[in-house]
């Protein structure tokens, strides 16, 4: 059996729930529930931990919760105590410079600024690791970090909607394909437009 440790990157709470920098947390919350994944006792009090599995390979599910910033200790503790190579990571988190409504796949490179990979990056001592970004696009004014930690707005929610769907079928395409398929199926999807009666009567993140 192959191992392989997937983190949905963003901040533990109730009041970060519904904002947009836990669009990492959306996902592989999704994954878990699409694998059937169990939970597991934690190594620390760092994160959250589940394992599912998925043909041949065992997959750990991570959660960090010291808040973005930190999410590179819960990332290291994991892949330490399975013996990984980064190569066998797969980190999903938000972007800013990723329009709403797209996702893409990279097999390495900068955090691109987005402090929770930064901290990853320095806990691993590497940037070459498999990422998925979701893309939650940039405010039109305003500081990012605002917008971050921002709910969705209503009218993004159906879009945000089929973006972790498109997210999930990215993982299980690289699961059974490898990288290179998932980059090459997903990294040109789009999400379908949107009408206003589409958006009437979301209430909120639960009904993703």
């Amino acid at each position: 059996m192959h191992v392989r440790v997937i983190a949905g990157l963003g901040n533990p709470g109730v009041h970060y729930l519904t904002t947009r920098h836990n669009a990492g947390y959306l996902v592989v919350d999704r994954v878990a529930a699409a694998l059937g994944a169990q939970p597991l006792a934690a190594p620390g009090p760092e994160l959250l931990l589940q394992r599912a599995v998925a043909g041949d390979q065992v997959l750990y599910l991570v959660k960090p919760v010291t808040f973005m910033n930190c999410s590179g200790v819960a990332v290291r503790q994991v892949t330490e105590r399975l013996g990984l190579a980064p190569g066998r990571l797969l980190v999903i988190y938000d972007c800013l410079d990723l329009s709403l409504g797209r996702i893409r796949l990279r097999q390495g490179g900068s955090s691109g600024g987005h402090r929770g990979v930064e901290s990853v990056i320095r806990e691993l001592g590497t940037d070459q690791f498999p990422r998925l970004r979701v893309g939650i696009g940039r405010p039109e004014s305003g500081a990012g970090i605002d917008y971050v930690l921002a709910p969705w707005a209503a009218a993004e929610l159906p879009v945000i909607g089929q973006s972790v769907t498109a997210a999930v079928a990215a993982v299980q395409t690289l699961l059974a394909d490898g990288l290179s398929a998932a980059m090459n199926r997903f990294n040109g999807w789009t999400a379908a437009a949107v009408s206003a009666t589409e958006t009437q009567g979301v209430a909120g993140i639960e009904n993703l």
